[in-house]
């Protein structure tokens, strides 16, 4: 059966006479699914001119707006497959992406340009750049697009034809493609947004972190335009100053979160001045919620949060909490459609209470790793996936996120999970952030804490280290506690321990 990603999502309400609504907020202007339509065929025909095919890769390194979500669907219109990456990265970086998808076109901004150029990048489509600066490779975005027809014709794609490539974090290692059809797309969007959320048309969602990520993306301009809702991409960075000014500008009703910018946000001088009821729900995710921090979170803006944790490698959320009925300190049940077991090394569910990797049976899972065979052998099977992070699940049949296998400490010859450790000192009330490394000392594996304390702040590292005494079994205590000023975070917003233990 014929599917297509821009015609279900975005095609579909102005054939149904819903082109009038508002599709994007983007800073002052408000864009209509028709609108939006029309900008999408207007780009599908130049990428066919400029030579993309069905089946091959665009690479979009943009800014988030507009033309980012445009340029996304129309990719998916004219049956090419989307890649997308972070528009801050390094000329090393970018080399790596360009190397590794050989895209076809690469989409880039004012923003990527120059990085990459330096990265050796050919055959651009640039927007945000005056035409006389481009170089003979690069072609102007704008020019090329406000003189395409504004009418295009649908590539015969179905549910089952490769659509998306969806990257992991590379906080392990170089980053993966997981790619996926556009059936993990619809069924996310119809067992997530609509059977967990309950996602409905008067829907505005703002996002913390940029569309390159997956979660953000699906969530602002995939997502919402399945019931037709408005998503609110921007530009800039995330701070916390940003977070407040949109939500004071566009008032959301859902806010896109992750727990880095939560503690952010929470710490910030202004955080009880600032108005949150529009705000129906925030949701959590790309890496855990520590109980202590949705407790904060909670005593200082009273917003419910959903936490729940997804993979690229499941496409989207697969665990999660449902409005309503969170479990604080837990990833709730499986996702409609999907099922889960903590399993043993010889694949053998085991007992409740019991720490061992998740098995995640669903409709959305991956092909495979593009370019890794291997690796994508031990990974998936058919619609199984075997998670590389380690749970537990509780009597009520709640899944607790117990961190990654490769994290876990020995101390005194017994497993320590860092994220119990930082889940403590979270609970102190001049910790903003936190982390905790292995380091070795005369041969032995003591917990190093890397501290990010609150402006003001007057303690020391015995204090935090007494407070710890006090709510964990003693061997769990962190030995040595350094002070930093902020964590290293990987370009989703999560934890680099790769990165922190290099820096030690």
């Amino acid at each position: 059966m014929k599917f297509n990603l821009a015609n279900h999502f975005v095609d579909r309400h102005v054939i149904e006479g819903r082109g009038g609504r508002t599709a994007l907020h983007c800073g002052d202007r408000e864009v209509t699914y028709a609108t939006l339509a029309t900008l999408t065929n207007r780009i599908g025909h130049v990428l066919r001119e400029l030579g993309v095919r069905s089946g091959q890769r665009v690479l979009l390194a943009l800014s988030d707006g507009e033309e980012f979500v445009a340029t996304w669907y129309a990719v998916q219109k004219i049956g090419a497959v989307t890649a997308e990456v972070y528009p801050f990265l390094q000329p090393k970086d970018y080399r790596y992406y360009l190397g590794y998808t050989e895209a076809v076109v690469v989409v880039a901004d004012a923003v990527t340009l120059p990085a990459l150029r330096e990265a050796g990048a050919r055959n651009l489509l640039v927007t945000g750049v005056d035409e006389a600066e481009l170089r003979p490779d690069e072609r102007p975005f704008r020019t090329l697009v406000d003189r395409a027809p504004g009418e295009l014709e649908t590539a015969p794609t179905t549910l089952d034809d490769v659509a998306i490539w969806k990257f992991t974090t590379g906080s392990t290692g170089a980053p993966k493609a997981c790619v996926h059809p556009a059936r993990s797309a619809l069924e996310s969007f119809e067992r997530y947004a609509e059977g967990v959320l309950e996602l409905r048309p008067d829907d505005r969602i703002l996002a913390v972190p940029k569309l390159f990520f997956g979660y953000a993306r699906d969530l602002v301009a995939l997502f919402p335009f399945g019931v037709g809702a408005a998503g609110i991409p921007f530009p800039e960075r995330s701070t916390a100053e940003r977070m407040f000014e949109l939500i004071a500008r566009h008032r959301p009703t859902i806010l896109v979160n992750v727990p880095t910018m939560m503690s952010a946000m929470i710490a910030h001088p202004a955080a009880a001045e600032q108005d949150l009821s529009c705000l129906r729900l925030a949701t959590s995710a790309g890496e855990a919620l520590p109980s202590e921090l949705h407790r904060k979170w909670d005593n200082t803006f009273g917003v419910p949060v959903v936490d729940g944790i997804g993979s690229s490698e499941a496409y989207h959320i697969y665990l999660s909490n449902t409005p309503g009925q969170v479990r604080v300190g837990s990833l709730g049940r499986p996702v409609p459609g999907y099922t889960a077991q903590v399993v043993d090394e010889l694949g053998e569910p085991l007992p409740d209470g019991e720490i061992g990797p998740l098995r995640i049976t669903g409709p959305t899972i991956a092909r495979e790793y593009h370019g890794d065979p291997e690796k994508s052998a031990r990974t998936f099977d058919g619609d199984t996936l075997l998670s590389g992070d380690l749970f537990s699940r509780d009597a009520e049949g709640c899944y607790h996120h117990r961190g990654r296998a490769d994290d876990l400490l020995k101390v005194g010859g017994v497993f320590v999970s860092p994220g119990e450790i930082e889940d403590c000192l979270l609970g102190h009330p001049a910790v903003v952030d936190c982390a905790v490394t292995g380091h070795t000392v005369d041969g032995l594996v003591i917990a190093r804490a890397h501290v990010v304390l609150a402006d003001g702040a007057d303690v020391t590292a015995k204090d935090l280290q007494d407070h710890a005494r006090a709510h964990l079994a003693r061997h769990k205590y962190p030995r040595e506690v350094v002070f930093v000023p902020g964590l290293p975070r990987t370009a989703n917003g999560k934890l680099d321990r790769r990165a922190l233990r290099l820096e030690a």
